[in-house]
């Protein structure tokens, strides 16, 4: 009987085993697999490197699983809890882990040392409310993590420390209210991130005003339709700005984004927020969420700016090339004029003048990916001396007219309360006086007209006026009564028969003189 050796390659090395049959098969599957004990549970499926125990009903791993596993799938099962033992070994092959649709409501650090290599993780459709320590933190290489469809209200931000290399995290059906914008900023930031999924919980509010420092790479990847928005223009004005930029997060899901008026919080009537401006939001709050995400800039004559290419093309192999507003092609390492471009795609203008004002263009080229996309900026370039001139005119007319009201002002209220008061009292003491001797002195108070014309004089012959005061000595037979004089209805039966055609001057005397009119 001859023999075949065959060269099998192993961790220690190269050896040559003679074997035929199952003894070849048997030597292949250690080599591959490691010594270590292992074997396939009764209440899983095993093929090659993938193990399935789904929907089985277990409460916790299976001991005695393959070393050599590069999947493991443990969904529908019951599951309750992670903690460092939940996985009885070592599995540095494991890639892939799948946990969802069993009773996970806590995670508890150190559960995942056992797994270190994993890259794709899916803890979708569980019980998980909170996410405050680093639970992730073993899983340097994880680049997928699925927590959708769970009960988090609440995630801090050392929460997924340790995730160097995550590109995406789906945390969309939770009950999320605050949009976690610690992955994008601060000291736990996620840099490699590039799909944010939160759509569907419970946010209300985003810092526009925030994530406009955040590159376009990562804007590209942040869905958030099926959320509860306020009807805002800022908002608006972003998820627009977004959709011209053709970002999938927003054209794919379109329809998706509603929001609700202040008046219905309760969100009876959803309004759909990207169709027809129903907002109708003012061209100047457009504008400055564009300037706000750096796609319009402000400069004055003379200065130097730079503008950057923020393309979601931004990794090794990309070249970028700008196209100013007069058509000129601006490259790299190629100065043109007081234009320079950068490796890195920037935009440099050295000496900013009124003519550089525009509409400029970088494209952005990736060969390898077969890739390329076009970013439009404008720049606007403004003279500071004739605007501060138009300024300074501005100011005094606003100074004058301020300083007139103010000196009206101030001469109402001298006028008001500092007006000399010696005079008016000793009017009012006098007039107390006269009234106090006229009512013992005389009965028939007369005044003297002033001089009128002719024609006024003729027409007023005849008339006569008399003025009848009481005299305030009232006696005990009247009961408070005022008399004029024992025989007052003769006195003035008498002055009004009286039918004397004196000319005018002598009736007046007659009439109007100081003397008491005593009775015949």
């Amino acid at each position: 009987m001859s023999l075949t050796w065959w060269t099998v390659p192993t961790q220690l090395g190269v050896f040559k085993v003679n074997c035929r049959g199952l003894a070849c098969l048997l030597v292949f599957t250690m080599s591959v697999c490691g010594s270590a004990p292992g074997m396939c549970p009764a209440a899983c499926i095993c093929a090659s490197d993938i193990i399935s125990c789904s929907n089985k009903n277990l409460s916790r791993v299976p001991g005695n699983l393959y070393k050599c596993m590069k999947r493991l799938d443990l969904s529908y099962n019951r599951i309750g809890f992670l903690e460092p033992e939940w996985v009885p070994a070592l599995f540095e092959k494991l890639n892939t882990l799948i946990i969802n649709h069993n009773s996970i409501s806590s995670i508890i650090t150190g559960s995942f040392s056992t797994t270190p290599n994993l890259k794709y993780l899916d803890l979708s459709s569980n019980s998980l409310k909170t996410l405050s320590s680093p639970v992730f933190q073993e899983l340097r290489a994880l680049e997928v993590l699925l927590l959708y469809n769970n009960q988090i209200t609440q995630i801090e931000p050392p929460a997924f420390g340790g995730l160097y290399k995550l590109q995406k995290l789906y945390l969309s059906y939770n009950l999320l209210s605050h949009f976690p914008l610690d992955l994008y900023t601060g000291k736990h930031k996620l840099t490699d991130l590039v799909l944010l999924d939160i759509s569907f919980n419970h946010i209300q509010l985003v810092p526009i005003q925030r994530l406009s420092s955040v590159p376009a790479k990562h804007l590209s990847g942040i869905y958030l339709h099926g959320n509860p928005f306020y009807c805002d223009c800022m908002l608006y004005s972003m998820l627009i700005f977004w959709y011209q930029r053709h970002f999938s997060s927003v054209v794919d899901f379109k329809n998706e984004y509603t929001c609700l008026l202040q008046s219905d919080p309760k969100g009876y009537n959803k309004l759909p927020l990207l169709h027809d401006n129903f907002l109708n939001c003012s061209e100047s709050t457009v504008n400055s969420s564009f300037q706000a995400f750096g796609f319009i800039h402000d400069a004055q004559v003379g200065d130097r700016l730079i503008v950057h290419c923020d393309s979601r093309i931004s990794d090794a192999g990309t070249h970028f090339v700008w196209i100013s507003p007069d058509n000129r092609l601006l490259e790299p390492d190629r100065e043109t004029d007081n234009f320079k471009v950068f490796r890195n795609g920037s935009l440099e203008i050295t000496d900013a003048q009124l003519e550089d004002s525009g509409l400029y263009s970088c494209i952005a080229i990736n060969k390898k990916r077969l890739l390329n996309e076009t970013i439009e900026v404008r720049i606007n370039v403004s003279n500071f001396t004739v605007n501060k001139s138009h300024a300074h005119e501005a100011f005094n007319t606003a100074f004058t007219t301020l300083a007139a009201c103010v000196a009206s002002i101030v001469l109402v209220l001298l006028y008001l309360y500092l007006t000399p008061c010696p005079c008016q009292c000793k009017g009012k003491g006098r007039k107390r006086k006269l009234n106090q001797s006229s009512a013992h002195s005389s009965i028939l108070n007369s005044t003297l007209p002033q001089e009128l014309p002719a024609d006024e004089k003729k027409a007023s012959t005849g008339k006569r006026v008399v003025f009848l005061e009481p005299v305030h000595e009232p006696k005990h037979s009247q009961n408070g009564k005022v008399k004029l004089f024992p025989n007052d209805n003769i006195i003035a039966e008498s002055i009004l028969k009286s039918t004397r055609t004196k000319s005018d001057s002598d009736s007046v005397n007659s009439m109007f003189s100081d003397t008491p009119f005593m009775p015949s």
